[in-house]
């Protein structure tokens, strides 16, 4: 084995550990038809929701005779703007088929888990203030979205039904909110939605969400109102008429 010398340190690299946030998928099924359909479901109507973010595919769930097609599971979640890199959990056999198609073993990664909407997240890890807040001043029409990614969402206008309005931040509608609010998207329960008329299809934060199914109450139905999460990201949305006066 070769031993650098005493004293001299390498001229062109330094090697650091890292604390990096990466994205875990917990990969509950090797059916890669039905995962490819389910992720089409909950992001394919937000193209831009990941920005080739690294990835830790999680195998705990898997049974230990699972088999799954590495390099295709790769293929699929590549289209989604998710680079994999790494593998956690699961058996021996799986370990090693992941190494052959040249993802790493992560053992001690903290990732940022994906979820279904109507799943708990765990308790959320404290982010970095948002940069400067999107702005929208024009009304947007049924079919229309806007997605602020990494920051909150202001909307001067209306938002009408059919609409849909997304921020990793807070979203605030100076005017009526008659689409769908979903705020922090990517699991920040500390955001909040506010509206000078509140009459949503939807408003969800950090994955808790309420639909136009349950009225709302007369009090806060077509006013200003505040949204927000009670109890953290496994509780309840709140919603309390703000004061204007």
């Amino acid at each position: 084995m070769s031993v650098a010398p005493a004293g001299v340190a390498p001229a062109t690299f330094e090697l650091k550990s890292a604390n990096l946030p990466l994205v875990s998928l917990l990969l509950k099924s090797a059916d890669l038809q039905a995962l490819a359909e389910e992720l089409k479901t909950r992001f394919g109507d937000i193209p831009d929701f990941f920005d080739h973010d690294p990835l830790v595919v999680d195998l705990t769930p898997l049974p230990p005779d699972a088999q799954v097609d590495f390099p295709a599971l790769q293929r699929l979640l590549r289209q989604h703007r998710v680079v994999p890199v790494a593998v956690r959990g699961g058996s021996e056999t799986l370990a090693a088929a992941a190494r052959d198609s040249g993802l790493a073993q992560a053992t001690e990664a903290v990732p940022l888990a994906v979820r279904p909407r109507d799943e708990p997240a765990p308790a959320p890890v404290a982010a970095p203030a948002p940069a400067g807040a999107l702005i929208v001043d024009k009304p947007l029409r049924s079919g229309q979205q806007v997605y602020a990614r990494g920051r909150d969402l202001v909307v001067m206008s209306i938002v009408n039904a059919g609409a849909e309005v997304i921020a990793d931040g807070s979203i605030h509608v100076y005017a009526p909110l008659r689409g769908k609010a979903i705020a922090g998207a990517r699991g920040d329960a500390a955001a909040r939605i506010v509206s000078l008329a509140l009459e949503p299809e939807l408003v969800s934060i950090a994955g808790v969400y309420r639909t136009s199914d349950v009225p709302l109450p007369p009090e806060v139905l077509g006013k200003p109102t505040q949204v927000r999460l009670a109890g953290g990201a496994e509780g309840k949305l709140v919603m309390a008429p703000l004061n204007t006066a």
